[in-house]
């Protein structure tokens, strides 16, 4: 025979179960939400990360990108990717100055053209030295004949026209030759120093690529730890969730019993 008290002890486990299962669900809607806000928070801090790293690198050394296979030799201003080359503004200059094709296209180009000048002066000074020799010679012919007799000959009074005359012309080139050799060699300079800047450039931008490299890879080991964090959490909320599937079938149990 039941006690009088058996019709109410009923309730209390029934409204137990029901409290626990509500519990549980709480706990695993909070579990998700939390791990979804870590994932989502830490994806974003990674991608503000490197872009404010790529920021502060290309700011304090003024660096641009020049991708190696550009067609027509612009440069970016864009994050680095695979098969790029990081050089200061004004090696970029020089290098567009090149003309189109790839890096090392360009690169043979500026040789080339410092080169092309080079062979010019040394011509130049070879024409040179050859115009000098024949205004030797006139001056020589010119001091001749001014010891002849004066005035009364007129094949002197003529071929002293046409010396002076050459004299004038050979001056002239002379002078023209002088101008166009010191602008040439003013470019072959130029064109030295610019390729010695951009030597320098390059070994600077290396070692920015290599700090760039370091932190990627902190980056990609923090990546890492924070994915077995995730893991972890999803384990823990597998387990919760098992729990609490367990608890409900229990509760099924117990409750059929009664």
């Amino acid at each position: 025979m039941g006690t009088p008290g058996s019709g109410r002890k009923r309730a209390p486990i029934k409204d137990r179960f029901s409290a626990e299962d509500e519990a549980l669900s709480s706990i695993a809607r909070e579990a998700e939400a939390r791990l979804a806000a870590k994932r989502a928070a830490r994806a974003e801090a990674r991608d503000i990360r490197m872009r404010e790293l790529e920021r502060q690198q290309k700011e304090k050394h003024g660096l641009v990108i020049i991708p190696e296979d550009t067609p027509n030799g612009d440069v970016s201003h864009e994050s680095p990717t695979s098969g790029i080359t990081v050089v200061t503004q004004e090696a970029a200059q020089v290098l567009e100055s090149a003309g189109d094709g790839p890096l090392d296209v360009r690169l043979r180009k500026l040789a080339d053209e410092k080169d092309e000048l080079l062979s010019q002066i040394r011509k130049l000074k070879m024409q040179l030295e050859e115009e000098r020799q024949k205004h030797s010679k006139i001056d020589s012919v010119y001091t001749e004949g001014e010891r002849m007799e004066n005035g009364t000959d007129l094949h002197f009074i003529e071929m002293q026209r046409d010396v002076n005359r050459q004299i004038s012309e050979y001056k002239f080139k002379l002078s023209k030759a002088e101008q166009e050799m010191a602008t040439m060699e003013q470019n072959v300079n130029r064109l030295e120093g610019q390729v010695s800047r951009y030597k320098s450039s390059a070994d600077n931008a290396e070692k920015i690529e290599d700090e760039l490299k370091a932190e990627k890879r902190k980056l990609q080991r923090e990546l890492r730890t924070a994915l077995d964090k995730i893991e972890e959490m999803e384990m823990t909320n597998n387990h919760l969730i098992k729990r609490l599937e367990k608890m409900k079938a229990n509760r099924n149990a117990l409750l059929s019993q009664q």
